[in-house]
């Protein structure tokens, strides 16, 4: 056999005109928490890897796997690949698309060696993690740093892109900050570089996500304004290299065609030669073939869990077969069923495949959901039944091939499991009265709230359990809260989600806004994440994001309607206080009547028919609390106390009662006098149709107590607070006097105001008399005659009227009797129908008791108050009766005596 004689370096340059030599190479990382995480890879390097920076190559992440590749095929596989790991790492280090960052990067590189030249480019992929959007913290009454990781690198990126845009507008820009996060570091030559850039938002049309679509197209706006000059990157092999690399070349033999310019390629620094790296990922997708033909055929044998994930491209990836037998699923290593995530024990349940049925049996107190209940011993599993491991690790149950038939298995999404969990807590749609009973449409409100409850829900659980592993004894629970308990009308539907935390050692409670939470959340991870790489996760208490200091909490609200005042008339009842789930959290005795300046209460003669009598009258009242009885919050923990506040129309400022402290029912016992120097027509409608709020407040250990203090409050001569001051706020307004002078002023004002308008009353009174008067002049004066007898029997004449004048006078005189002991018959009437309709409320509110025991107590309960109610009706009609009965008898008498 003939050797072939060794190739010169003409005739490779020859071969490498005709088809020059190119190298593809594929990388893929994710970006959660400032960390790198390498997507190809299975070892996970605490920490993550490191961000370098180099003169020539710029930042680059040193470790990064890269793939070569030799066509898309490959590309997509090696994708796929990597998002198999990222769903891995998203059950374990609680990252998904919404929080975390990937960035995929293609690199090509194409050299001429003919003409020493090499040409180069890259394409990076990036996904964006989803913005929140979280309130300011100093609003929030936060202590910790607004923004959260995620957020942070993406302020970071949009104060790179305002930069370059503002330097692409002509303005002076001193600094680019690209070294704030890693994101930026990363991404600096696809911004700003040698580059061309795409930049695809993603917004929303519903009028919930506004501010967000809003947000999000300023952003891409700037982007648009940044301008990059992008040209072929191109350099010459250097003289050195060329003899080196000939001697390389030289050393190759009597090697392909092909593999000469990989051998002319190779550079010291290269640990394996380009042909060795290609000869590796044939092998290693070769053997990835094989995984995925066998799990192919697993899946269309044994029955298994399918994996769904909050982002759908990650749903599906994962899957656990359960063979015959039974099996173990935890943490360990050991398990048939290896799982991560939050709460997910070394053995946390066992699956048992036995006789063509396939059963789930937790271990201990482990967590398992199965369709939205929690069970806690074995359970038979049907096919597409939905399970729930730990704190949110979600898998979708598929049973053997002769259960499945040709479902469509994408409506069992992320959303789907964490609904059905609500449903099965009592939340839903209905309960939260998202149906507007008017139309029949959906209030968009309540849907918006709705779905933060279920957005919230997972998180939730994974901010227990990540308490529950730091040892931090810290529960949180979702709650709704109703707004109309803040609502004066009671007719304000709107809804918000907020979430209670308590703390299981020193029973302290905390109220946290969704804002609030989710940026907790964050820093939780952070936290929780050094706690998994072995790391120090001991904090300050300051900074530890599990603690808060101690703070009042709002427990309830009682409304109180004001419509007695209107009518002056007194009221006195025990209404509950109702927290933000509905219930009754404690009771409250109050009174509330009409009373004269000095504080004398006022008696049945001074009750009014028809509110507009009082228009433009002083008018005066009492508030007293007198007691709180049963409270919860005093009857969880004897330590703590309470406080009551509330405001009444215009006040600006809100009174609170004394603290009491660690008595289960407090007496409180303060009463307030109010004044309206002259009561508005707003001011009296507002009494009909509105409801005094009295807020219950708790107080802990600690905490910071309301002040009772009234500033700003305008107060008449005898010290009592004034209300519907509109005309006080005027004449302040022209600043011509003092606050301290403003009452007294007022009350001359006042004064002289009535003074005026009676003399008003007389002059026209006194016109009308002069008028009157003149034309009796003139007709006496017309028609007089020159004798005295005629005036004589004129004068006669007019005293023979005078009795029959008197008669109609004394007629009149009863006639008015009769209508003043009408009105005050109606008015005992309207008395007694306003005491009804309280007995009528209070029945309505009583709610049967829990404890079977105790309901033949309340059934006699319920009977003696609709026994005490019919009286009440029957005795208040039965008096009117005969209250009218004898006015028209006596009517009738004084007419047939007139006859």
């Amino acid at each position: 056999m003939m050797k072939m004689p060794m190739p010169s370096i003409d005739s490779v340059r020859v071969a490498v005109r005709v088809r020059p030599f190119s190298q593809v190479t594929f990388s893929m990382l994710e970006i959660y928490n400032e960390q790198v995480k390498d997507l190809l890879s299975k070892t996970k390097k605490p920490g993550g890897l490191k961000v370098r920076e180099d003169q020539q190559l710029g930042f680059y992440v040193d470790g990064l796997k890269s793939v070569p590749c030799e066509n898309y095929a490959q590309i997509e596989r090696l994708m796929e690949q990597g998002t198999k790991i990222r769903t891995t790492a998203s059950t374990n280090m609680n990252a998904s698309s919404s929080r975390s960052h990937m960035v995929i990067t293609i690199q090509f590189k194409q050299v001429f060696l003919d003409r020493d030249l090499s040409k180069q480019s890259s394409i990076n992929l990036v996904d964006l993690a989803g913005s929140e959007r979280q309130k300011s913290s100093g609003s929030e009454g936060d202590r910790l740093r607004e923004g959260s990781r995620v957020n942070l690198s993406l302020t970071n990126l949009g104060n790179v892109i305002s930069a370059l845009a503002d330097a692409a507008m002509g303005k002076k820009v001193l600094h680019i900050p690209y070294r704030d996060s890693v994101l930026t570091k990363l991404l600096q030559s696809a911004l700003g570089g040698n580059s061309r850039t795409t930049l695809i938002a993603a917004i929303s049309p519903a009028d919930i996500c506004y501010e967000e679509t809003l947000s999000t197209l300023r952003y891409a706006e700037r982007a648009k304004k940044i301008r990059n000059k992008a040209v072929v990157n191109t350099s010459t092999l250097m003289r050195e290299s060329r003899a080196q690399n000939n001697k390389l070349l030289l050393g190759c033999g009597n090697s392909r065609m092909a593999e000469l310019p990989a051998c002319w390629l190779r550079s010291p620094t290269d640990q394996l030669s380009w042909v060795h790296q290609l000869e590796q990922a044939r092998s290693e997708w070769q053997q990835y073939y094989v995984a995925i033909a066998q799990e192919q055929q697993m899946v269309k044998t044994f029955p298994h869990l399918l994996n769904v994930n909050e982002d759908p491209q990650l749903t599906g990836v994962l899957k656990h077969f359960i063979e015959a037998g039974s099996c173990d699923a935890g943490q360990a290593a050991s398990n048939a069923i290896t799982l991560q995530g939050l709460g997910i024990s070394d053995k946390h349940a066992s699956f048992t495949n036995s006789d063509g049925k396939v059963t789930v049996t937790p271990h201990g107190k482990c967590k398992v959901i199965v369709n939205g209940v929690s069970i806690t011993t074995k359970t038979k599993l049907q096919h597409l039944d939905r399970i729930i491991l730990g704190s949110n690790s979600a898998y979708l149950y598929i049973g053997f091939p002769s259960e499945r038939g040709s479902e469509d298995l994408s409506r069992f999404d992320y959303d789907f499991f964490q609904l059905e969990r609500a449903a099965s807590e009592g939340v839903s749609v209905d309960t939260l009265g998202a149906v507007n009973s008017g139309d029949g449409k959906a209030d968009p409100s309540v849907l918006a709230v709705f779905q933060d409850y279920i957005k919230l829900m997972p998180l939730v659980a994974e901010a227990n359990q990540m308490s529950e592993e730091l040892k931090k004894g810290l529960n949180m629970e979702l709650k709704v809260k109703n707004l109309a308990s803040s609502d004066s009308r009671g007719c304000d539907l709107q809804k918000e989600v907020m979430v209670k935390v308590t703390n299981q050692r020193t029973r302290q409670v905390w109220i946290w806004s969704k804002a609030k939470f989710i940026n907790r959340k964050f820093l939780m991870e952070e936290l929780y994440q050094r706690f998994l790489d072995g790391e120090d996760s001991h904090v300050a208490q300051e900074d530890d994001p599990f603690w808060d200091p101690a703070e009042v909490i709002h427990l309830g609200s009682a409304h109180i309607w004001l419509q007695s005042l209107a009518y002056c008339m007194k009221f006195e009842e025990q209404v509950e206080f109702l927290n933000c789930d509905g219930l009754e959290e404690a009771v409250l005795h109050i009174h509330m009547g009409p009373c004269s300046p000095t504080g004398q209460a006022r008696g049945e003669e001074d009750v009014v028919i028809d509110p507009l009598e009082l228009l433009g009258k002083r008018m005066d009242f009492q508030i007293r609390i007198v007691q709180c009885l049963g409270t919860k919050w005093l009857k969880e923990d004897a330590e703590r106390g309470v406080q009551m506040g509330y405001r009444i129309y215009d006040l600006p400022n809100t009174l609170y009662t004394k603290p009491v402290w660690k008595i289960l029912n407090p007496q409180i016992e303060e009463t307030v006098q109010f004044t309206a120097l002259n009561a508005s027509q707003e001011f009296l409608n507002y009494l009909q149709t509105n409801a005094l709020i009295v807020d219950l407040w708790g107080l802990q250990e600690g905490c910071a107590e309301l002040s009772c203090s009234q500033p700003g409050l305008m107060v008449t001569g005898e010290g009592h607070i004034m209300v519907d001051t509109k005309k006080i706020s005027a004449v302040m307004d022209k600043g011509q006097t003092t606050s301290n002078q403003i009452p007294e002023l007022y009350l001359k004002l006042l004064k002289l105001e009535q003074e005026t308008e009676l003399l008003r009353n007389i002059n026209r009174v006194l016109r009308e008399e002069n008028v009157f008067l003149k034309e009796s002049l003139e007709k006496t004066g017309s028609s007089q005659q020159a004798h005295k007898p005629s005036n004589t029997l004129k004068l006669t004449g007019m005293t023979a009227q005078l009795p029959a004048a008197r008669e109609v006078n004394q007629m009149c005189t009863q006639q008015a009797s009769y209508d003043r002991a009408f009105a005050k018959a109606l008015k005992v009437f309207h008395q007694s129908m306003n005491v009804a309709r309280g007995q009528f409320l209070k029945l309505r509110h009583h709610k049967p008791p829990e404890d079977d025991q105790m309901l033949r107590p309340f059934v006699h309960q319920q009977s003696q108050m609709l026994k005490d109610f019919g009286d009440l009706l029957e005795s208040s009609l039965w008096k009117l009766k005969n209250d009218v009965a004898l006015i028209v008898k006596k009517k009738r008498e004084c007419l047939l005596h007139m006859e």
